[in-house]
């Protein structure tokens, strides 16, 4: 593993084995980081005895404690990891810090997997040859800045000699920014079902003992970044009135965010401090997904959503919002069940049949 001390010794410790393809697939990332993390970080294991040699560059912010959590992850997986601390926009140390990784590590594909990587990979490669290649995830969070960062990424892409996107309907918009049909690969988003499959029944999950979860209780679990677009404020106002109704519910909410601090004030007001409960970040996923009777993913917005797929790689029941991929992945009333996206009724009609 790597971090950055300084240009020169970025990679000191780091060297692309011979004879093979180097990727250098870069992002940037705040705190624990999000889905298209998994696909990125599992990638290098999973391709380990072919002709390419994956490497992961995350520019984060400096002292940035949730970027350790990715690290371990990393370092778990056997994954290549470099740390850039990147302190904003202005900070033009960055790209002399890229170029050098690309130059060290003699990088023959750049695989951006945001806006920002995806500008330094037009901007690096006059001065480094390189392929350049992306993934969209989804353009999902707004903020008073997405306007700019979204054209930034439109105007790049069409520049880019492949687009690789997650699920139709993204394939569809990136068709219409001017990147043609040839040049765009649909990669449905996926996870390892070896590692991801249940081994106990609910009920006898060690976490629900830990919580003093009510044997007769329904635990809901939702886990994503704790944030406006993932629609967790409207999720614990529908828990607190099926609650209310009689419902015998709980509500475990897994990761970390800047939303933390409005979501906490609003379960105190709805007085549910017993019954949703904001775990943080989880490292165990598998036993976190064990312990619950139900998942609900009450999003606005997203790409193809991995914790939908690991939920039902684990036998869990689903409660999720129709927002792109997710009704190509969840046939309604078989595999899962469908609600609109900031509906409150429509996501407690969902979980209310769940639970019974």
């Amino acid at each position: 593993m790597s971090d950055e001390r300084g240009s020169d010794n970025l990679t000191a410790d780091l060297a692309a084995p011979s004879g093979r393809h180097v990727v250098l697939h870069t992002r940037v990332v705040t705190e624990t980081g999000g889905g298209p993390d998994k696909t990125i970080l599992m990638s290098a294991p999973f391709l380990a005895e072919s002709d390419y040699w994956l490497v992961a560059a995350y520019m984060h912010p400096p002292g940035d404690p949730g970027f350790e959590a990715i690290r371990k992850r990393a370092a778990a997986l056997g994954s290549p990891l470099i740390g850039v601390p990147d302190r904003g926009p202005l900070d033009g140390g960055v790209l002399r810090k890229m170029l050098g990784l690309c130059r060290r590590l003699n990088v023959e594909i750049w695989h951006g997997h945001d806006y920002k990587s995806n500008m330094l990979g037009l901007m690096l490669r006059p001065f480094h040859k390189m392929k350049l290649v992306t993934t969209v995830h989804g353009w999902v969070k707004h903020t008073s800045r997405t306007p700019l960062y979204y054209a930034v990424d439109r105007w790049s892409l069409p520049y880019y000699h492949h687009v690789i996107c997650v699920s139709d309907d993204l394939a569809e918009r990136v068709e219409k920014v001017g990147v043609s049909p040839e040049r765009i690969s649909l990669i449905h988003n996926a996870i390892d079902e070896k590692t991801f499959r249940r081994t106990h029944a609910a009920s006898d999950s060690p976490l629900r003992r830990e919580g003093s979860v009510p044997t007769e209780r329904v635990l809901l679990g939702a886990m994503g970044r704790l944030s406006a677009e993932k629609g967790f404020a409207v999720l614990v106002q529908a828990v607190g009135e099926l609650v209310r109704e009689g419902l015998d519910i709980e509500l475990w909410i897994a990761g970390d965010g800047d939303a933390r601090p409005e979501l906490e004030k609003l379960i105190a007001a709805l007085g549910l401090s017993d019954r949703v409960k904001l775990t943080g970040f989880v490292s165990d996923t598998i036993a976190w997904f064990g312990a619950l009777d139900g998942f609900v993913l009450s999003s606005l917005r997203e790409g193809l959503p991995n914790v939908v797929l690991e939920a039902m790689a684990m036998e869990v029941p689903i409660v999720a919002t129709r927002v792109a991929g997710v009704p190509r992945l969840i046939e309604e009333g078989r595999t899962g069940l469908l609600a609109e996206p900031g509906d409150r009724e429509s996501l407690k009609a969902g979980i209310r049949r769940l639970a019974a």
